[in-house]
């Protein structure tokens, strides 16, 4: 039996897209999708996400998330909704487990200040750094570079891109430029991804002790779901309460996005993928959700992300960064060979130097400084 026999007409199919870059003959009893989650799952850039900054620094902590674990978190919310829906589960754990894999060290701070240090040669963003790692930076095969994945994964990788890096880019970045929508796949993984780190920044932010429920209560969204935890459960407190209130919240958005988008399915009534491309975003929150998540994200930047410990650490990651890209940009005998560029290039030898630190996790990242700029190492 196929494993794609179930799937709505507008779901992708893995044998009637553009493909691989490179053919490779099907599998036996795997999907092409499922091929491409496995080869993801295997690659050395996902096993160092375990070491990579969700919010915390890996150092500051065993229970807080970390890239790899909020990648597990959009992969088991991604497909539990495209079930729902009929869509590609296994595109959607493809896309989902390979969305961070460019991600630098230190989370969103390593990103902004590696895209500064990158700004006279082309710029740094994470997305395009992912599909980069799977296109060239992964070493795994004979007869290319990278992964060799199908066209959707790639494309759903690609969440953001300029119209200058789309032109430079090609077909998987084609959209930017025509202003078509991506597969139902990779909206939904994109929404999958808010979901997880709306509810998982909640609970490591409480325990780290930057946010307090009594704040949280401020927050119309959180507030009604803890009074209902606490109505069903009297007395119920700790962490079973914000795992409870936590549950709820993840289903209330799911259960949203599922109903929303199979109503927006049937009014559309997409036939086929390209139906998908040209229609407008078929899988959306309602208007309420919307307002009730952007309400709570509000919330989580201004008490969360902007805390005065989380800025501490952001000026030492910054730092840490800018005078790692310095070092290696001034004297470039500092790197490893493999990250050395022989024609003196500066542009190709900057991107170099990105592709190491962007590889980094978060540990090494403060190694590889401390080698360098420590007179204690001496």
């Amino acid at each position: 039996m196929n494993p794609e026999d179930h799937l709505a007409p507008y779901a992708a199919h893995s044998n009637t897209g553009p493909g691989r870059r490179f053919p490779e003959a099907a599998h036996a009893s795997r999907s092409q999708f499922q091929r491409d989650r496995d080869r993801i799952i295997h690659c050395s850039a996902f096993r160092r996400l375990e070491y990579k900054t969700q919010v915390f620094l890996n150092h500051e902590g065993d229970m807080f998330r970390t890239r790899l674990t909020h990648s597990l978190e959009v992969a088991q919310i991604g497909r539990s909704i495209a079930r729902n829906l009929r869509l590609n589960e296994d595109l959607v754990e493809a896309i989902a487990l390979a969305h961070d894999l460019g991600h630098t060290p230190f989370g969103h701070v390593g990103q902004d200040v590696l895209d500064e240090c990158m700004k006279d040669f082309g710029g740094f963003e994470h997305n395009l750094q992912s599909l980069r790692v799977v296109d060239h930076l992964e070493e795994h095969y004979g007869a290319f570079d990278g992964l060799n994945l199908m066209f959707e994964t790639r494309e759903g990788i690609l969440k953001h891109c300029s119209l200058t890096n789309a032109q430079q880019l090609g077909d998987v970045a084609r959209r930017f430029i025509d202003r078509t929508q991506p597969t139902l796949e990779a909206q939904l993984t994109n929404l999958a991804d808010e979901i997880a780190y709306n509810s998982h920044d909640i609970d490591d932010g409480l325990r780290s002790g930057l946010i307090t429920i009594e704040q949280l209560e401020q927050v119309a969204f959180f507030e009604r779901h803890w009074v209902d935890v606490q109505r069903t459960y009297p007395g119920l407190s700790g962490r079973r309460a914000i795992y409870e209130t936590l549950r709820r919240i993840i289903t209330a958005m799911a259960d949203d996005l599922i109903a929303t988008s199979q109503r927006l399915l049937d009014e559309t009534k997409p036939d086929s993928v390209d139906a998908v491309r040209q229609a407008p975003t078929l899988i959306r929150f309602s208007d309420e959700m919307r307002a009730e998540a952007t309400d709570l994200k509000r919330f989580l930047r201004h008490n969360l992300y902007r805390h005065y410990k989380v800025n501490r650490m952001r000026v030492k990651a910054s730092r840490i960064v800018r005078e790692l890209f310095a070092a290696f940009k001034d004297d470039a005998s500092l790197l490893p060979p493999d990250y050395v560029v022989r024609d003196d290039d500066p542009m190709r030898q900057a991107r170099k130097i990105a592709d190491y630190i962007a590889g980094m996790t978060d540990r090494y990242a403060i190694r590889e400084h401390r080698r360098i700029y420590s007179l204690q190492d001496l």
